[in-house]
Order: structure tokens, then C-alpha cells, then sequence
């Protein structure tokens, strides 16, 4: 255990670092949003990638404590969260006969909302943003089901460009029996049973897992995307993001 000095001397070097990030233009995929083209940001965008039950909600809770005894400002977003997109949303959702497309367009207006009201103004006023899940996940998941990465790409162009995207790999059998132990039933999006890609649900979750895995590999590149090994313990995976997070930030 870290000794109160010690704790404290790097408390002071975390406000150092945050003291010299001085502001930067907004960076995005696409054309972005053409009135927030001049904004300048202070704050980091940091998102954690990953299946249902891969830990991603453990590890941003983790690394958010972790960043506020630090001396950072956090704000946490993520998938479905706007106020005014959500409800809308989980309603469509329920609806099964909803098109891709239909669905996707939701997911994007449900982010653009957050982009602008939330995210945007946190790392104006220079927040660390810990996204629990970005447009990654909504590519991924339209590329699957047959929608061309090309058009996914487009409708996100106005998503910022993250500083750091770090994506939690875990086996699809290990995920299975973690979804189980969480939530005691698959869901049927996340098993890709609106695909047909199986009668049985349990298999049908182990295949589409399997593509949305072999995606996130592709995306990598070209995305900046750093796999990390969620089959390992909760806390060996939070040290290892805390490490590489904490070396970014004091660079």
C-alpha cells in the first residue's frame, strides 16, 4: 500500500498535469459539427470498449475513483443515455420488426445528444470523459447485420476523435457464463437473435459474439483501438488500465 506522501506527491503531479493541458481544437472522423468547429477542449476523452458483461461498468467505476482522488474532474457517458433520445430508443427496441437502419439512426441521435450536451461542454471545461462504450460498438454491430462499415463510418463523422480507446477482448465462452451469473437470461440483441443466426439462443449468442470479436480486430488499426485481456481478474485489468491511462495523462 502507497504511504500518504507518496499518495499525496502524486496527487500534486496529477493537478500539475492537469495545469499544463492547454486547449485544443475539437477532432473529428467525419465533417463533425460545423457551430462547434471552433470550440476549444482542455479535457480527455478516454472509452472503454467491450460485449455485454466484459467488465466495462467494474473498470469505469474503478478508474473514476481512481481519477477523483487524483485530482481529475470525471464525467461518465455512454450508449442510451440521452434524457431526450432513451426512452424513445428502449421503445424501439421492444419493437422487434424495427429496421437496421431504423435503429441505428436512433443510436446515432441518441449520441449526437450527448455529444453536444454533455461531452462536449465537460471537456470544454476540461473534464477527464470516461465513455462506457462509443461508436465503435454501433459500428460493430451494423456490420454485423449486413450495413456497410462505409455508411456507418459517415453517419458518425461528427463523433469526436478519442485520446485513448481501449477495447476489453474476452473469450465468448467465458462472456456466456459471465452474462449468466449477471442477468440470468441472454439478451436477445446480444445474442444477435434478430440475425437467425441460430434457433438456439445459446448458440446463437456464442457465434454473434464471435463476429462482433473478429470486427473490433478489424477496426484496431484503423481506429487506434489497443486491445486489452478481459478473461483475467477484475483488479489485474484495472491496474493495467490505470497504469497506461495514468502514463497518457503525465505525459
Amino acid at each position: 500500500m502507497r504511504s500518504s506522501a507518496r499518495i499525496q506527491a502524486d496527487v500534486v503531479k496529477y493537478k500539475r498535469a492537469i495545469r499544463t493541458i492547454g486547449p485544443r481544437p475539437l477532432r473529428y472522423y467525419g465533417n463533425g459539427i460545423p457551430y462547434l468547429k471552433e470550440t476549444e477542449i482542455k479535457g480527455r476523452l478516454v472509452v472503454i470498449e467491450g460485449p455485454d458483461a466484459s467488465g466495462r461498468s467494474t473498470q469505469i467505476g474503478n478508474l473514476i475513483i481512481h481519477l477523483e482522488a487524483s485530482g481529475h474532474a470525471v464525467l461518465n457517458t455512454g450508449l442510451r443515455r440521452s434524457d431526450l433520445i432513451a426512452p424513445g430508443l428502449l421503445e424501439a427496441k421492444r419493437n422487434f420488426a424495427i429496421g437496421k437502419k431504423t435503429l441505428s439512426l436512433f443510436y446515432a441521435a441518441d449520441f449526437a445528444d450527448q455529444l453536444e450536451n454533455k461531452i462536449v461542454p465537460a471537456l470544454r471545461a476540461g473534464y477527464i470523459v470516461l465513455a462506457d462504450r462509443y461508436i465503435f460498438t454501433l459500428i460493430a454491430r451494423d456490420s454485423v447485420r449486413g450495413i456497410s462499415r462505409t455508411w456507418s463510418h459517415n453517419l458518425f463523422g461528427f463523433a469526436i476523435i478519442p485520446d485513448l480507446v481501449y477495447y476489453l477482448n474476452v473469450n465468448p465462452n467465458t462472456l456466456v457464463h459471465r452474462v449468466f451469473a449477471k442477468n440470468s437470461s441472454l439478451d436477445y440483441y446480444e445474442s444477435g437473435a434478430d440475425m437467425g443466426l441460430s434457433e438456439d439462443m445459446f448458440e446463437s449468442f456464442l457465434k454473434y459474439q464471435a463476429m462482433l470479436g473478429k470486427e473490433f480486430s478489424r477496426m484496431q488499426k484503423k481506429y487506434g483501438l489497443v486491445p486489452i485481456d478481459g478473461n483475467r481478474n477484475p483488479e489485474e485489468i484495472h491496474r493495467d488500465l490505470r497504469a497506461r491511462i495514468d502514463k497518457f495523462l503525465l505525459q
